[in-house]
């Protein structure tokens, strides 16, 4: 197959030099700002990634009884995948939730099911990322409300909430309120996190979903660090304190398939950020660290040959590892046909501990610093990101340039020429497109009965026989009064949860006052 000169190019349109043989400037050493080349001195040889392996599916039992297992198989931290109608604050028994429980995630309504979720898991010893957003807020509540319940020092939980309501209305979708009374909600939490949960990381900027929905390199940074700098903004306009509340912003990136481009990306990341929490006052230079945790691009695999996917994997990982991530998730092999099945994601952590053990790629602090490709590429990924960063700012920040249809049209534009090389042939999908085999190896899938939804929704008609309907009306009253008169609901919501009112009462309430998002 003879090559063509335009294929030695990133998706994000950056030319590839035959042979770099002039550097950059001297990128500076680690745990110095702007955190360039990482954000601690020693990196992976003082402590490892968290090695995280995202899960949840069907009811809370059957995802406890997937965590105990990835905890035996030696996972670092939990990632809480949530089904649809707990990430748009529906109960299960909804109408809405028909056909959807349990299916991409766990169903959770209730405090009792979290309780379910977390059984023989002590919340004090571990730390926990729940991937959630437009309830965010209430699932934090039963998770410390069952923390209460375990007797751990809830100043002492550790983990974090993606709480991330901008890429959901740029890329992914599960949004239910407009704009701002979401950002209100999300500094809620930074100010309630910030007094009684100072280890948590109270919002985690998803750069994830904007590269699922299409997006280049390039734009996953600018769009990510855009939604970041606007929550940066909103919360300082609450007139909280970016040297506090900055120290809990934590990044989660794609890690996709051109490893070169992947690491500089990464790298130039940090030294962005550096940037914009400074120009915004920060002094405190753990509020300048960007920390972030990665996943491996779930738009990659393929149906097609699914054990080639664990090639795939290993490199974004690796690319993930090169880049100084603080946390990682490797995707299972069989993703792109089902939920993984347990061997698919024990191969998937496996690959992660090959890395860190096998590989001496952690043997040294960011081994592709001084490349001359690298850092090449870093600086020209960091000043096409600011192109982009600077024409939003123009707009009047993220939440104006997503009003503005700005950001979703240019990751359109990129998810649609990205599938027209693909269709034409111009980029080459091992399996896809090239190097077919007509013959499909039978593999195991992984199935949700149906009959979750049944389940839950009986579940849910014994907790509100059980509990007290006047003292539910009451809190749920309370919740309504301090949406409309702009007081911190996180309180209100974790009284709420403790006295069995569930998730989809309180969207529900909050629906009344702040209204929906179309």
């Amino acid at each position: 197959m003879k090559l063509r000169k335009d294929q030695f190019k990133t998706d994000s349109g950056i030319n590839i030099e035959s042979t770099y043989a002039k550097g950059h400037a001297d990128p500076g050493l680690p745990g110095a700002f702007p955190y360039l080349r990482g954000v601690h001195k020693e990196m992976y040889r003082s402590r490892l990634w968290t090695m995280r392996q995202y899960a949840g599916f069907s009811t809370a039992e059957a995802s406890n009884e997937r965590y105990h297992f990835l905890l035996k198989q030696g996972v670092m931290g939990l990632s809480v995948a949530f089904d649809l109608p707990t990430q748009i604050g529906y109960d299960s028994d909804h109408d809405l939730a028909d056909g959807e429980v349990g299916k991409v995630g766990v169903a959770i309504d209730s405090i009792e099911d979290m309780q379910r979720l977390f059984k023989g898991i002590p919340l004090a010893d571990i730390s926990t990322s729940m991937t959630i957003n437009a309830t965010g807020f209430i699932l934090l509540a039963l998770y410390i409300a069952v923390a209460k319940q375990q007797g751990a020092d809830v100043s002492g939980l550790r983990g974090t909430i993606q709480n991330d309501i901008l890429k959901e209305y740029a890329a992914r979708g599960t949004f239910i309120y407009p704009p701002s009374p979401s950002m209100r909600i999300i500094t809620d939490v930074f100010e309630y996190c910030s007094k009684e949960l100072p280890k948590w990381n109270t919002i985690s900027v998803s750069g994830y979903h904007i590269r699922e929905a299409g997006s280049t390199a390039v734009q996953e940074l600018a769009f990510t660090l855009a939604n970041g700098k606007a929550y940066l903004k909103a919360a300082i306009e609450k007139g909280l304190d970016i040297n506090t509340f900055a120290r809990r912003i934590s990044f989660f990136f794609n890690a996709h398939n051109h490893l070169f481009e992947e690491v500089a990306k990464f790298r130039a990341a940090r030294k962005m950020w550096a940037k914009i929490t400074a120009d915004l006052g920060a002094t405190d230079p753990k509020a300048q660290m960007l920390r972030f945790h990665t996943q491996t691009g779930g738009s990659t695999l393929t149906a097609q040959q699914p054990l080639n996917n664990i090639s795939r994997v290993t490199l974004q990982a690796l690319s993930a590892v090169l880049g100084g991530t603080q946390s990682l998730h490797t995707n299972g092999y069989d993703e792109a046909l089902s939920l993984p099945t347990e061997e698919a994601a024990r191969t998937a952590l496996r690959t992660q501990q090959i890395i860190a053990h096998e590989s001496g790629v952690t043997d040294t602090v960011d081994p592709l610093a001084g490349s001359y490709f690298v850092e090449s590429l870093t600086a020209e990924v960091e000043q096409k990101a600011w192109e982009y960063i600077h024409a939003i700012d123009e707009m009047g920040g993220a939440v104006k340039a997503i009003e503005a249809q700005y950001i979703q049209e240019e990751i359109a534009k990129s998810a649609y020429r990205y599938q027209q090389d693909i269709e034409a042939n111009e980029k080459v999908i091992v399996g896809v497109n090239q190097f077919e085999q007509k013959e499909e190896d039978g593999i195991e899938v992984f199935r949700v009965d149906d009959s979750i939804r049944k389940q839950q929704s009986e579940r849910l008609s014994a907790l509100r026989a059980s509990r007290d309907a006047e003292k539910a009306t009451e809190l749920l009253t309370k919740i309504e009064e301090a949406a409309k008169d702009n007081v911190n609901l996180m309180p209100f919501v974790i009284e709420a949860v403790e006295n069995k009112i569930t998730l989809g009462e309180i969207s529900d309430t909050l629906r009344k006052v702040f209204g929906e998002y179309i």
